[in-house]
């Protein structure tokens, strides 16, 4: 259901689903047969996502409505994040400060995390369904969200509220999956009705800045931008991955 790779040298992969572990891989092992260096064990649901904070340090959220932060060398919980009311659909560290993540649930709040004290430290509403997918901007200030409310929203974690919402006639079906450009003037969602589409986060015309012209056959599962910020990924259970430049 999930998988992240490590951001700083790429050493390490990880990934978790239905059996509720999350397994850390090196990827310097060889591809026949490799075998995880390190099983992360503690949550009562399905994983549902993972992201690095560093090569020490992982943030795991699952269906069992908390999120966890890890030792990956000791294979140890090290703190429990569990004010959400319904399971943990995706995580997102912040780019400036990795002190604190961002969490969507389909209890339909998005809960802003400090790591050093375990505290949620904001709660943004505003969604009407599940949050399937969140986002941190660019420039680690707001937060995207992306819901089963066939809406996406922006919300200002300096303001504490929210900003903007991106929904047209055009995408009705669930948001599975979000991302923001390399400046974060656009916001991609991936939807249920195969398509992609792009935001320009700084209007208010409730359409989209632009729609993928072939979409996929399927659901979209996941998308992201490349670290340069000139291609987009999305793939799809119709199995296969596209790249748009």
């Amino acid at each position: 259901m999930t998988c992240a790779f490590e951001p700083t040298k790429g050493n390490l992969v990880a990934c978790g689903g239905l059996d509720n572990v999350c397994s850390i891989y090196n990827t310097s092992q060889a591809a026949t047969n490799p075998k995880a260096t390190q099983e992360l064990v503690a949550h009562d649901g399905y994983l549902s996502c993972c992201r690095f904070v560093s090569e020490q340090h992982i943030v795991t959220s699952s269906g069992d409505s908390t999120c966890i932060l890890w030792d990956i060398n000791k294979g140890e919980t090290l703190k429990t994040f569990s004010d959400h009311r319904g399971d943990v659909m995706s995580i997102s560290i912040c780019p400036t400060n990795q002190n604190i993540f961002v969490s969507g649930s389909v209890d339909t709040t998005a809960k802003i995390w400090d790591l050093r004290n375990g505290k949620c430290v904001q709660t943004h509403v505003g969604h009407e369904a599940d949050i399937n997918s969140v986002a941190y901007f660019p420039d680690g200030n707001a937060i995207g969200t992306g819901s089963d409310d066939q809406s996406c929203r922006l919300f200002d974690m300096r303001s504490y509220g929210e900003v903007n919402v991106f929904k047209s006639d055009k995408t009705a079906s669930g948001v599975t999956s979000i991302c923001f450009s390399k400046s974060g003037r656009l916001l991609f969602s991936g939807h249920e009705d195969f398509n992609c589409y792009a935001w320009d986060t700084l209007s208010d015309s409730g359409q989209s800045a632009y729609t993928m012209p072939s979409p996929h056959e399927n659901r979209v599962s996941c998308l992201g931008v490349n670290k340069n910020g000139d291609a987009l990924c999305t793939g799809s259970w119709d199995t296969n991955l596209k790249i748009w430049a």
